[in-house]
């Protein structure tokens, strides 16, 4: 009886080792957002390893177009970290933009395992023999996020939208400078006001593309950005100095987001 016990047991021990092989890996995705490129500006990438073991990553750096690009000095884009170690990373852009962008993949093969790189980013320019330095801010995507409010205090800024999905996406722009309407109902109580669009876009975003939209237009106060999309990052820019174009991450502005259906309940 006690041979059969412990075959069972060993049994057991074999299948539960065999199930936790089988789980398939864990993979932890950042998005560097609004890295900047010019005769004067430069971004870098910032990766380091905080685990006791080495880690591989993957970087897949994007023009504002979606295209990749090249990494300064590097043939692919999978690199491996030591632990501890810390390194930068440049993209290879030639033209000028605002709007580059890097998804940095992290691979966990095992359950027991943490993620283990921290990501970071910092855009520097030079102007009037100053040298000027931004940190770049990582965002998670979430599915149709939205802006809507006022722009009396953020004026100069912008919002920065990516598309990180391979399906294309769409973004609707209001810029209303104040007039309201709403629509009768026959029946039931009136729909709240909604505002005047004085000026409005439609504006369709390729996969792994990027564009940057003022708050305001022509005197506008209010201003709305409604997106469709599986995997979109917004973030808002506030300008450092008008004479510079540098702009550094607002993290005061909150984004809603698409609410997920609640489950049935048992």
């Amino acid at each position: 009886m006690s041979s059969i016990v412990g075959r069972l047991a060993l049994a057991l021990c074999v299948l539960s080792g065999a199930a936790a092989a089988d789980k398939p890996e864990r993979v932890i995705e950042s998005i560097l957002p609004s890295l900047a490129y010019s005769a004067s500006c430069s971004s870098t990438v910032e990766l380091q390893n905080l685990a006791d073991r080495p880690v591989a990553v993957e970087l897949e750096p994007h023009k504002s177009t979606g295209a990749l690009v090249p990494l300064i000095g590097y043939a692919g884009t999978t690199l491996h970290l030591n632990s501890g170690e810390k390194t930068g990373y440049k993209l290879q852009i030639e033209e000028e933009t605002t709007s580059a962008w890097v998804k940095v993949r992290e691979r966990i093969s095992s359950p027991q395992l943490s993620p283990a790189i921290a990501v970071g980013g910092k855009t520097e320019c030079v102007a009037d023999n100053h040298l000027r330095t931004t940190i770049r801010e990582v965002a998670y995507p979430t599915r149709n996020p939205w802006f809507a409010g006022d722009v009396q205090d953020i004026r100069s800024d912008l919002i920065s939208l990516i598309n990180t999905s391979e399906q294309a996406a769409k973004a609707s722009l209001c810029y209303s400078a104040g007039g309201l309407f709403s629509v009768p109902r026959e029946t039931g109580p009136n729909p709240e006001l909604a505002p005047i669009c004085s000026t409005a876009f439609a504006v369709q975003i390729p996969p792994f593309g990027s564009r940057q939209f003022p708050v305001q237009r022509e005197g506008s106060t209010y201003f709305s950005l409604k997106t469709e999309g599986n995997a979109i990052v917004l973030q808002m820019l506030r300008p450092v100095e008008p004479s510079v174009k540098l702009y550094m991450v607002d993290s005061t502005i909150k984004f809603g987001s698409e609410v997920a259906p609640e489950g049935p309940r048992k």
